[in-house]
């Protein structure tokens, strides 16, 4: 995850921009943050449905095929 300081200065440019304004340089600035942001989103997002179970409310394993055979590939890596 992003760490606390990354995310504040988001926030900062953010609130800055609706304000007064960004400068080139802070555009620049935000939109690496951004990105770095979504990419370590979805890669926390990734691991977390790769350890998930679905189960039915009789215990069942009904956790569909397409997240099974994710699970499975990513066990061999």
């Amino acid at each position: 995850m992003l760490s606390q300081e990354k995310i504040d200065r988001i926030n900062e440019l953010a609130n800055k921009k609706k304000t007064k304004g960004l400068t080139k340089k802070e555009e620049q600035e935000q939109k690496k943050l951004r990105e770095e942001y979504l990419s370590s989103f979805r890669n926390s997002f990734k691991n977390q449905l790769h350890s998930m179970k679905v189960v039915d409310p009789e215990g069942q394993d009904v956790t569909p095929e397409k997240l099974k055979d994710e699970q499975e590939k990513n066990k061999k890596h």
